[in-house]
């Protein structure tokens, strides 16, 4: 079969051979450029000329609440009720947060705290200041909020740990602090019998 006219008595197949070949010329031009594969875009702490402060990492707008992270349970996320540290947990108290805080504690605290709570970790036998122990009448008085606050907020030269402990742990740690100072200021006749008599027999 042949195309007379313009196209003069070329094959068909001549002219189809010539378009299919046009075509993946045109093709392989634009593909020419890597923007598929090779996105721009600004590597870490790469400057941007496009802000006054020349930051190409833009920080959150002001007021700013992710999804998932508004926190609206003064009780659970701030340890406080009407303004004031709370008197009560936001939940039930497990032997598994028990587990929990105490592996916490030990994490996080015990350095300072040691694992008694009495004050005398290995960064205070370092130089470090020793914190009041929580088996002071005072903190044995103080109400669950005020634990949480000084893990969320920090306290005197305490450093804030809110970045490390999630607001659940923190209430964990704290039940934990609340079974040491239980477990270092009971009394005997405050035990189960069978630890009584155990103790006694001890003696």
């Amino acid at each position: 079969m042949t195309m007379r006219g313009s196209l003069g008595m070329r094959p068909l197949a001549f002219w189809a051979g010539r378009l299919a070949l046009a075509a993946a010329v045109s093709i392989g031009g634009s593909a020419c450029r890597q923007d598929m594969h090779d996105q721009p875009r600004y590597e870490a702490f790469e400057r941007n000329a496009s802000f006054p402060d020349g930051r190409s990492a833009r920080p959150a707008v002001a007021g700013t609440v992710a999804r998932g992270q508004l926190e609206l349970d003064e009780l659970f996320f701030r340890g406080e009720e009407g303004g004031q540290p709370a008197k009560r947990f936001p939940f039930p108290v497990t032997k598994e947060d028990l587990q929990r805080g105490r592996e916490r504690y030990d994490i996080y605290c015990s350095i300072c705290h040691d694992h008694a709570g009495y004050g005398h970790g290995m960064a205070v036998e370092r130089g470090m200041r020793q914190p009041t122990s929580f088996h002071d009448e005072r903190l044995r008085a103080a109400p669950p909020g005020h634990f949480f606050g000084a893990i969320t907020n920090g306290f005197g030269v305490m450093e804030d740990y809110a970045d490390r402990i999630g607001p659940r742990d923190r209430w964990c740690i704290v039940a934990y602090v609340r079974a040491l100072q239980l477990s270092q200021n009971v009394s005997v006749e405050e035990l189960p019998p069978g630890v009584r008599e155990r103790m006694e027999g001890d003696r």
